[in-house]
């Protein structure tokens, strides 16, 4: 499919269209661009999403369903149409996080076009075997530096020195116009008028385009622009007036990892946006959640960020018709695995706490009886370090706030010294000491128990209380209906802990499976 112009009478128009202000540019390039993209893609659904209790009426325009299961085939393809037959000739080259150069590499197929695209050494695996599905051999992937910043640099010099028409992620007026054509589609639903859109923001591309389209037919929507705390650069630039180059940059949502927002974005949005706000990774993952349960799909982190800015206001948004964008679900296995756990318990309260209790047997499931009754531990990380004191680490969730709120009370009742850890980094990255030159005579268990209330804390009272002390644990909720435990064992004689291996059944009431570790493992736990 070739529809590169030659020249002549649309050479004219654009010189027309550059004499208009750039939001009605825009407006124009909106309207042509939605002859041309339909020509690369079909349109994306806008689907209905339900939260329980009270909160906005929530609608979501499913990017995600695209043939580059991201909105970025519209700007693309949009911009690649229009290349005179001597540009397309020439080729193209542009540099891309991973979803622009899926678009770029379907326009480069369709079209008969080659393209070179610069991504980051870092660009998720699924990313670029998209690109090269989708482009197939007119496609080349060069991946160059270890942002997005310096693929782009690595993408002009080679404009400078091979003559390609470079085609920008976002700083580009077809590019812009071709997202604004998701906005189309959402007027043509039928679902509008909508209160407020929550649009997220990477360069500014799809927040220009969008707002833009929007704002033509519902002149009263709110605008909120929605970027990451760590990649605010759009807010940056309203605040300095112009575009600032962000210091820092937050790559968890490498999708929108842009350190200085667009130029022609910056002028579009400083003007249609009412604000912009800006979301932590743990509300972003807190939102893939959301979607996950809600509608049953995917998404990448930049994908849900608009979402996230929905949930964290939800309250000040109750009765409100509200639209987000889910702009993208083009993300790694391995890092889905991750956000998963990390947001595992995150629809409950949560808390993490150190706490302190003598070095003696049995005062570990005191602690439990005693404090931590009826709550839920999400994770417990321990490893002996001192002769005389222990400080485990909890994680504990709960339904109601109310009850982690009277934790502290509990503890300084109990004689219990303790600190809160929650976000701590030796935490989350469970790092937990364990001094082998402390211990007597210890065994490591592995246990897999049900994961239900009261199994792991019956495991310890009818096997382990008062046979011997706990030296090591590791244990994290997973989702699974089965939880595993790394446990460590010190006993006061060798004849004690053989005695205790040999009593201990390897199933029973409560857990599937228990089995010590190897001689080699233990060593290597207790630096032997």
């Amino acid at each position: 499919m070739r529809s590169c112009q030659g020249g002549g009478s649309g050479a004219t128009s654009r010189m027309e269209r550059d004499d208009m202000p750039l939001d009605r540019r825009l407006r124009q390039e909106i309207l042509f661009a939605r002859e041309r993209v339909y020509r690369f893609g079909q349109a994306t659904p806008l689907e209905r999403l339900i939260l329980p209790g009270p909160g906005p009426e929530i609608w979501v325009k499913r990017e995600d369903l695209s043939a580059v299961k991201s909105y970025k085939w519209r700007g693309a393809c949009n911009r690649m149409a229009v290349l005179t037959r001597a540009e397309a000739k020439r080729g193209v080259v542009t540099a891309s996080a991973g979803n622009h150069a899926q678009g770029v590499a379907l326009a480069a197929r369709a079209l008969g076009i080659s393209a070179r695209i610069y991504m980051p050494r870092s660009t998720p695996k699924v990313k670029q075997s998209a690109v090269l599905h989708h482009g197939g051999e007119l496609v080349r992937i060069y991946l160059s530096g270890d942002s997005y910043d310096e693929a782009v640099h690595a993408a002009r010099k080679d404009e400078r020195e091979t003559g390609a028409v470079y085609v920008h992620a976002y700083d580009d007026l077809q590019v812009m116009a071709g997202q604004g054509t998701l906005a189309d589609e959402v007027v043509l639903s039928g679902q509008g008028p909508f209160d407020a859109a929550y649009l997220q923001i990477g360069g500014g591309g799809l927040a220009a385009g969008v707002s833009t389209w929007l704002k033509t037919y519902w002149p009263d929507i709110e605008i909120i622009g929605v970027e990451s705390v760590g990649q605010a650069s759009m807010k940056a630039a309203l605040t300095a007036g112009e575009p600032v180059t962000l210091e820092q940059l937050d790559l968890f949502c490498d999708g929108t990892a842009v350190r200085k927002a667009g130029d022609l974005p910056f002028q579009i949005c400083r003007h249609t946006l009412s604000r912009v706000e800006t979301v932590t990774n743990r509300e972003v993952s807190q939102a893939m959640r959301t979607l996950w349960e809600g509608l049953r799909c995917i998404a990448e982190p930049a994908g849900a960020m608009g979402l996230a800015a929905v949930l964290k206001n939800r309250a000040d948004l109750l009765g409100k018709r509200v639209l987000v964008v889910l702009c993208g679900a083009n993300i790694d296995f391995l890092q889905l695995g991750v956000i998963a756990q990390s947001v595992g318990w995150a629809n409950q309260a949560g808390r993490t706490l150190r706490v302190r209790i003598p070095e003696r047997p049995g005062t570990m499931l005191e602690l439990l009886d005693r404090c931590f009754a009826g709550i839920n531990i999400a994770d417990f990380q321990y490893g002996k370090s001192g002769e005389r004191d222990a400080w485990p680490v909890f994680t504990l969730t709960a339904d109601d706030p109310v009850t982690l709120e009277a934790l502290p009370a509990k503890l300084d009742t109990g004689g219990f010294l303790w600190e809160d850890l929650t976000d701590a980094v030796d935490v989350m990255f469970r790092a937990i000491p364990l001094r082998g030159d402390l211990l007597h005579h210890p065994a490591f268990l592995r246990l897999d128990f049900h994961e239900r209330a009261g199994a792991l804390h019956d495991f310890l009272d009818h096997h382990i209380r008062g046979t011997a002390s706990i030296c090591y644990f590791n244990y994290r909720q997973s989702g699974e209906r089965i939880g595993r435990a790394l446990i460590g064992l010190d006993f006061p004689s060798r004849g004690a802990r053989d005695a205790l291996m040999r009593s201990i059944p390897s199933h029973g009431d409560g857990y599937r499976l228990c089995e010590p570790l190897d001689d080699a493992t233990c060593s290597r736990l207790t630096g032997g």
